[in-house]
């Protein structure tokens, strides 16, 4: 029996500008969320989350991915080489396991 792949659309990326105004249009106009979502062809959860964001961190909203400071770069750059490290410490203590057993 063959099992069924779940298809997920792929995922979209929205401008700020877009996000903003859609969350606008979602707190002023008399349609609900819903309907705002479907005219804008956005999933409503998403509409819904972009409102929390927008109204938690206010001009931090929406920073994008293209653009990041120094500091988030070197952060990014640093957990990957810690990532990499753990996992050469991994293989080096298998392999000392491994070297240790074929001693007498």
């Amino acid at each position: 029996m063959a099992e069924e792949a779940h298809e997920y659309p792929e995922p979209r990326f929205y401008s700020r500008e877009f996000k903003l105004e859609a969350v606008r249009l979602s707190e002023a106009s008399e349609k609900t969320v819903a309907q705002i979502a479907r005219d804008l062809g956005v999933p409503e959860r998403v509409l819904y989350r972009w409102r929390h964001e927008l109204r938690e961190q206010q001009e931090q909203a929406f920073p994008g991915k293209g653009h990041q400071s120094e500091l988030e770069e070197e952060n990014r750059r640093l957990k990957r080489e810690l990532d990499l490290l753990k996992q050469e410490r991994e293989i080096l203590k298998k392999a000392v396991v491994i070297f240790s057993r074929s001693q007498p």
